[in-house]
């Protein structure tokens, strides 16, 4: 993970735990119990950084509902 790609995932951590009214924390467990940092934001950060904030944060809520994770 270089510099950008880690400050991105860094700002979704932020941008879910104010959209899912929980605590960074709670997020980052959450997105590191079903592989979504390393499998899902790092690898697709080229794409991905160039979308709005909602829309990404919907397809994280979208990855996990897939994994069994509904928030």
């Amino acid at each position: 993970m270089n510099k950008d790609s880690f400050s991105f995932v860094v700002y979704m951590i932020h941008a879910c735990a104010s959209t899912w009214d929980k605590k960074p924390s709670e997020v980052y467990d959450i997105l590191q119990s079903r592989d979504c940092i390393e499998s899902f934001l790092v690898p697709n950060y080229d794409i991905l950084h160039t979308q709005s904030t909602a829309y990404i944060v919907g397809d994280i809520q979208d990855y996990l509902k897939v994994r069994g994770i509904v928030i």
